[in-house]
């Protein structure tokens, strides 16, 4: 059973998502030259404090209406149905059909399908067995773009090193080995070069193969997924992750002196690139049409979970924030787009396509916001923009404090937002607040919270 405060969180997360968009979309342009002058903060401010009925509105549908628990529901149903969707997948092709006619069906405006290609990787059967000193299986997943092994598989002593410096140290040694890396995990951003780059690292020293130790610094004996990359230079060799424990438990073998031998095999598969698609949906703004506020979630996932917080909350609250807006019959001025990403987990592949698309009209895009960190109780926003939209922002977010969620925190980023944001757009995300508590003010170096998000979003 779910428990009702679960419902609660969700639904906070729903209209945390949605205030932001108050002051752009039914309000009047954050500059509007009246006098031969720009208008004050103060001005801009005293109309924004003007929406807190609309606020109260939203709450009230939100936790109270006809809306309460419905965008928790419409995710459970989503993954019960779909299951995993990973890139390339039929399973994916059924979520974006599904969602399609969901959309429609929630009477939305020009639903559409952008057409895209995204990788199609198939994982297949993947297994490790020790050999020496004692036959054990260690547990595996397989990192998406990696090669398989022969059939019968790569039976390999092992090399286990530290850092990829005592990688270049002990060269001559790697040498038709496998290279098991067992890195100290220092933060998200540094520590997934080993993930992202082990396989080619070890691979320009004649390594047959490469495990590596999750990038998280908690673990229960459960290994992570996530893309890796080679390079065109340097030969292929299969490549996975392994746990934090098992990488343990090697580095203690190996520091002995004891010989470890493995048999790897691994099934997976790359084909040629597939159809997809992102998936379009909006509310025609009334006063200016073309100008344009995004708000967004990813479909795709990965294969070995449901896909439910890696990101099916974040596209359903994003959905949820245009249903509210149409249940409550507003009409914003400005343009509300959802799109929901394809290829995410390859890198933000179909928000790169759409990004080459529309950048045309780079300038009619008022807001990106994306939703990819988890949907737990907000804490507030993080928000990418100039110093007075920064201030603008903090103002929209005082409507929050009926439910004590107001905080406004710089580096507002996201993997499918990305290419506005780094064009100048102004983007944001929803911050929850279990990370606020690990917050050091910069995501990028804070390690702990991107391994929170790592573990909790099991990649």
């Amino acid at each position: 059973m779910i428990h009702p405060k679960k419902y609660i969180i969700f639904n906070y997360a729903v209209f945390i998502f949605l205030i932001p968009l108050l002051q752009l979309c039914t309000g009047k342009p954050m500059q509007v030259h009246s006098g031969g002058g720009e208008r004050s903060l103060e001005d801009i401010s005293m109309e924004i404090a003007g929406y807190s009925g609309v606020v109260k509105d939203i709450i009230n549908l939100t936790v109270y209406g006809k809306a309460q628990n419905r965008s928790y529901n419409r995710l459970a149903l989503f993954t019960d149905t779909i299951g995993n969707r990973v890139s390339g997948s039929e399973n994916l092709n059924k979520a974006i059909k599904y969602m399609y006619n969901a959309l429609q069906s929630d009477k939305l405006e020009n639903v559409n399908l952008e057409p895209v290609k995204v990788p199609h990787w198939v994982r297949g059967e993947e297994s490790a067995m020790m050999l020496e000193p004692r036959n054990y299986s260690v547990v595996i997943l397989g990192l998406g773009s990696s090669i398989g092994t022969p059939p019968e598989g790569i039976t390999a002593e092992v090399l286990v090193v530290a850092s990829f410096d005592e990688l270049e140290k002990r060269a001559a040694e790697a040498k038709g080995k496998i290279v098991v890396y067992n890195q100290a995990f220092v933060n998200y951003g540094e520590t997934v070069q080993y993930r992202s780059f082990g396989a080619v690292r070890a691979a320009k020293h004649g390594a047959v193969a490469s495990l590596i130790r999750s990038i998280t610094p908690f673990s229960i004996s459960s290994p992570h997924t996530g893309w890796q990359d080679y390079s065109s230079d340097v030969p292929k060799i299969p490549t996975a992750c392994i746990t934090v424990e098992d990488a343990e438990m090697m580095a203690r073998m190996a520091s002995r002196g004891t010989k470890i031998v493995i048999n790897l095999k691994m099934g997976a598969k790359t084909y040629p690139d597939a159809d997809s698609f992102n998936t379009v949906a909006e509310i025609t703004g009334s006063k200016f049409p073309e100008q344009v506020v995004l708000i967004s979630g990813h479909l795709d996932s990965w294969d070995v979970g449901q896909g439910a917080m890696d990101d099916g909350a974040g596209a359903f609250i994003s959905w949820e924030a245009l249903s509210l807006i149409k249940d409550l019959g507003l009409r914003p001025k400005r343009t509300l787009r959802l799109v929901l990403w394809t290829g995410e987990e390859q890198g933000g592949v179909g928000a790169s396509q759409y990004y080459q698309l529309h950048k045309v009209n780079i300038s009619k895009y008022s807001l990106v916001m994306e939703s990819d960190i988890g949907t737990f109780a907000p804490f507030g926003i993080r928000f990418t923009g100039g110093d007075k939209a920064h201030a603008v922002m903090k103002a929209v977010m005082q409507l929050l404090k009926p439910i004590n969620v107001t905080s406004v925190d710089p580096y507002g980023e996201g993997t499918d937002i990305s290419y506005w944001l780094q064009a100048g757009v102004p983007g944001l995300f929803v911050y929850p607040s279990c990370l606020a508590s690990m917050d050091t003010g910069n995501p990028r170096q804070d390690s702990e919270i991107m391994a929170f998000i790592e573990q909790c979003q099991f990649k």
